[in-house]
């Protein structure tokens, strides 16, 4: 009895340490699983804290922006005068999808599907099947990005890009220029200066002004469904230094929608479109004879007649009641072409023509941006001398028009064009003799104060604007058609020239409703009209321009005496 009450003792007590054994494992085991999962847990939640203060770091407009001006695809910013971003790198995430990594295909299309409702997800859903990796969604913000992660699945790849964003869009188009798919700048801007915005950090900054930029582009655009032009330009530039503030050409492109633009249209108007531009060439012959002391501003020139023949050709008068007697100043004036030829025909085919290449007006010039225009090669004879003192069978742009009026009337100084803000000016070479600019100004200031110059549309009150218009027939095919380049060319304030507006318009139409305000003293309104001519069509897009720009010149870029 004893003895079998013994071994139940110790049997039981084998069974209980057994018992007590077995469930000391038990309890190490789940010990074990609850610390391996909160470990887990404690990992991922420092990940996501560490993730989450890598984006409050990052600006989050409307693309996650990272600089990063270590990488090899980094282009220094581009900015104005006054510190507006022109061009700017930015950093942006792409997400992107490998399918051979989707676990559940169906809960990640549905996932993706809460985070962007208006996603074609059919597309989605195709490429997935594929299984090839694809770019899910591009330029990411920082709100979805979050969201995705949160997701965590493996298959979602997200992708730090650098991207070049143009915040001005097409307020500069042609100026700046694009870059290509590999970072490569392929125009404008982007391209000349490729190299250097690939390895400088500052910004490149250039000499334009935002403000008047979108000034003057805003009047181009709203005259254009008043004289309906098919293009137009415009340059405004400082004459002392060749600082360009302005340079629009219509019509211009956004940036930020880079594609290839092959159509004619889009060229640059204001430093590569090549043009007959008329009558504004006429200062350029009066210049040249004051410069040659052969005349000066009283010079009499009498018994003019109506017309004159080259080559079995009429050369005529534009305006039958311009008369036969007239002086040097009213020839410039009254806009007369059988004056300037005498005044051409007296300075000499030797002279006229070197003259005429010293202002850089019939080569090719050196500039900031590659987009420069090749003024047609030149045959110089009689007839050709006759026709190019009054600007016809002659060619330039409109950037080299603005240096050579520059030049014309800041004393005779020789200034480059130039887009790049510089620290240092060079030494000026004198182009011409002292005092011809000032005897050319006061009758530039003529042309526009006087009833009978041709620009008196913008005699702005407060400025002192002078100026000369050009009207010239469009060669098509070698024949003269009636559609017309109409250019003006303004200096002001001309007492003491700052700066220097051309103004060209492609194929103006004469407009009857358009209402008109004379700025002669007289306040009379004229209600439309047949004209086409630039008097009729540029001169009044210039004096709007220089109302609206006036007073942020006057502040930002003159000197106060």
């Amino acid at each position: 009895m004893n003895e079998k009450n013994n071994d139940n003792i110790i049997l039981e007590d084998y069974e209980n340490e057994f018992s007590y054994k077995k469930n000391k494992s038990n309890l190490n085991i789940e010990f074990n699983r609850i610390a391996f999962i909160f470990f887990i847990f404690l990992a991922i939640s420092l990940i996501y804290s560490i993730h989450l203060l890598h984006l409050g770091s990052l600006k989050s407009n409307n693309t996650i922006e990272i600089f990063t001006s270590g990488k090899k695809s980094y282009r220094a910013d581009i900015i104005d005068n006054n510190g507006n971003y022109l061009a700017k790198t930015v950093s942006s995430i792409d997400i992107g999808i490998s399918p051979v990594e989707v676990i559940d295909k169906k809960k990640l299309l549905i996932n993706l599907q809460l985070i962007f409702p208006k996603k074609n997800f059919d597309e989605v859903k195709k490429k997935i099947n594929k299984n090839k990796f694809f770019i899910f969604e591009k330029k990411i913000t920082t709100e979805n990005y979050e969201k995705i992660m949160l997701l965590g699945d493996k298959s979602i790849k997200p992708k730090e890009k650098l991207r070049r964003i143009y915040p001005q869009e097409n307020l500069f188009s042609h100026i700046i220029g694009q870059i290509d798919d590999d970072n490569n700048g392929i125009s404008g801007i982007e391209k000349s200066f490729d190299d250097e915005l690939k390895k400088i950090q500052e910004p490149l900054k250039l000499t334009v002004d935002t403000e008047i930029q979108f000034l003057i582009r805003r009047e181009l655009i709203k005259f254009q469904p008043i004289f309906k032009n098919i293009g137009s330009a415009s340059i405004l530039m400082d004459v002392n230094n060749g600082n360009i503030l302005s340079m629009v050409s219509l019509p211009d492109f956004n940036l930020n929608e880079r594609k290839t633009i092959t159509d004619q249209n889009y060229i640059n108007r204001a430093s590569k479109g090549v043009y007959e531009m008329g009558s504004v060439f006429k200062t350029f012959t009066i210049a040249s004879g004051l410069n040659e002391e052969i005349i000066e501003p009283d010079t009499e020139f009498k018994n003019l007649p109506k017309s004159l023949s080259c080559d079995n050709r009429p050369i005529r008068e534009y305006d039958d009641k311009i008369p036969t007697d007239l002086t040097v100043e009213q020839i410039l004036v009254r806009s007369g072409n059988i004056g300037s030829v005498r005044i051409a025909q007296a300075i000499g085919l030797e002279k006229f023509p070197s003259f005429l290449e010293s202002l850089g007006l019939l080569n090719k010039i050196k500039f900031d941006i590659e987009e420069v225009g090749q003024p047609h090669s030149i045959r110089w004879g009689k007839c050709k001398l006759a026709t190019a003192a009054f600007g016809h069978g002659i060619t330039t742009t409109p950037l080299q028009l603005a240096k050579g009026y520059s030049i014309i009337t800041n004393g005779g100084y020789n200034i480059d064009p130039t887009l790049i803000k510089k620290d240092n000016e060079n030494k000026k070479k004198r182009l011409l003799k002292k005092g011809v600019s000032e005897k050319l100004n006061l009758i530039l200031r003529k042309i526009v104060s006087s009833k009978e110059g041709t620009a008196n549309f913008a005699n702005i009150d407060g400025y002192e604007i002078g100026g000369k218009t050009g009207t010239a027939q469009k060669s098509v095919n070698g024949i003269y058609s009636k559609n017309k380049v109409n250019t003006f060319a303004a200096v002001f304030p001309i007492s003491k020239p700052k700066f220097v507006l051309i103004v060209l318009m492609d194929e103006p139409k004469a407009n009857k409703e358009y209402v008109y305000y004379f700025k002669d003293g007289s306040g009379w309104k004229y209600k439309g009209n047949w004209r086409d001519t630039a008097g009729w069509t540029s001169v009044e897009v210039a004096g709007k321009i220089i109302e609206k720009i006036g007073p942020i010149l006057a502040t930002k870029y003159m000197e106060i005496n």
